[in-house]
């Protein structure tokens, strides 16, 4: 299963995943380690979906092994979130503007209807609010 968790910089995408995969056993994908990683800061349309597919390709490979992927990053429009094919998304939504105009400018507010998971207000066990939501969802889904 991947789990893509998406917001704008500084949204708490990172805050949520980290204990949130530690909970659930899973892997925790961080984009900006693995954009350092690669050695890969083009932040343009073309190299925000080159890195939409990195981490798929990254994702995937938790996934064949057995494990959940849980993948933060912003993926700011519908392309990108595309691109990650993601079976579970969480959208935090806790902040309207980043210290990135760019990004901002380019962030496409998704369809709520299309959100397995909507965080408008952050807290302190907003992860272990998630376990449970995911968990009825993958029983939901036979997952």
């Amino acid at each position: 299963m991947k789990i893509l968790i998406f917001g704008l910089p500084g949204s708490g995408k990172t805050t949520l995943a980290k204990p949130f995969a530690e909970l659930i056993g899973g892997v925790h994908l961080n984009a900006d380690e693995i954009r350092e990683k690669y050695g890969d800061m083009d932040f343009t349309p073309s190299g925000r979906i080159r890195q939409a597919q990195r981490m798929r390709h990254l994702a995937d490979g938790v996934v064949m092994a057995g494990k959940i992927a849980v993948a933060d990053f912003v993926a700011p429009t519908s392309v990108t979130r595309h691109k990650f094919d993601p079976d579970f998304t969480v959208w935090m939504d806790t902040i309207k503007h980043s210290q990135y105009e760019d990004t901002n400018k380019m962030f496409q507010i998704p369809n709520k209807r299309k959100v397995d998971y909507h965080v408008a207000e952050w807290f302190d066990d907003t992860h272990a609010q998630l376990v449970e939501v995911v968990q009825s969802w993958m029983k939901k889904n036979n997952v």
